[in-house]
């Protein structure tokens, strides 16, 4: 009859022999070693026999820092990144300071061109402002840019763009008799959706864009445009269609319709219907 010694040696010579099978040749410390803690000396000891680091052997004498350079010899420092900032409601308060000082809409992109209090500046290549005649009566405001407006620096300008301008062009509106832009003016990094605190710190630079606009008519494209420019929690299927306001800083009311993003009608093509409705509804509201 085995004994229960006789079984616990069994195993722990069949558990050695299916390590050196595996490869493993060598045992390592009863308790883990933090080699977070052992400085760049200790972690870049000579490797032992086995390609590991010799344990318990002392560490080799740092090397003598090399002699300084002459000042024409030395190469160039690096570029320090812009450091990220803390998106709270200190960047917001400091956005709507920014905003309320751009006069015009060259000094408004002046300013956000300099900004650094959104941290979706840090990975978009470009700065997304508008495109189309900022004289025109009618002004149509999005979410935010995606891979092709960051790449070109103008809002629309991908698939969902190319049927913005059709729908425009089937009320006998191009990008000369209409201006457009995003709520938020960087891309998101992969297309996520902006944070609330992000959208809190882009919103003082939208409505001021709008009110150095002032449009005749102003088309919200989609739930959050629509959601963040008339103040509301409605959903846009609900509040799509139907004539809204939009009040700016200094009062001024602009009629308001709430339509379907385009990125939207892509997706979802049977309810381009929905948006042609839309649509005529802008173009008889700006027929004289």
């Amino acid at each position: 009859m085995k004994t229960e010694a006789s079984d616990t040696s069994f195993g722990l010579r069949e558990l050695l022999a299916f390590y050196a099978d595996a490869g493993v040749e060598e045992a390592l410390c009863e308790e883990a070693v933090d080699r977070f803690s052992e400085g760049p000396a200790a972690r870049e000891r000579p490797a032992g026999p086995h390609g590991s680091a010799a344990r318990g052997a002392p560490s080799p004498p740092p090397a003598p820092a090399p002699a300084p350079a002459a000042r024409s010899e030395r190469a160039a420092a690096p570029a320090i990144a812009p450091a990220a900032s803390v998106p709270d409601e200190a960047q917001a308060a400091r956005a709507r300071e920014l905003a309320r000082q751009a006069a015009t809409l060259d000094e408004l992109r002046s300013i956000l061109e300099g900004f650094d209090g959104c941290n979706l500046k840090l990975t978009a290549k470009n700065l997304v402002f508008a495109d189309g005649n900022p004289q025109a009566d009618l002004m149509l405001v999005g979410e935010a840019p995606g891979r092709d407006e960051d790449l070109q620096g103008l809002p629309f300008v991908g698939r969902s763009g190319q049927l913005l301008d059709r729908m425009l062009a089937a009320i006998g509106r191009d990008r000369t008799s209409a201006y457009i832009s995003n709520v938020i003016p960087w891309r998101p990094p992969g297309n996520r959706d902006p944070s609330p605190i992000e959208t809190e710190i882009c919103r003082p630079f939208i409505e001021r864009h709008i009110e150095l606009v002032r449009p005749k008519v102003l088309v919200t494209l989609g739930n959050p445009s629509t959601k963040l420019l008339l103040r509301t929690t409605t959903g846009i299927m609900r509040m799509r269609g139907k004539w809204a306001e939009h009040e700016t800083a200094g009062g001024e009311k602009i009629a308001t319709l709430p339509s379907l993003h385009p990125a939207y009608l892509l997706r979802n093509p049977a309810h381009k219907k929905l948006a042609w409705r839309d649509f005529l509804a802008v173009k008889a509201r700006l027929e004289p």
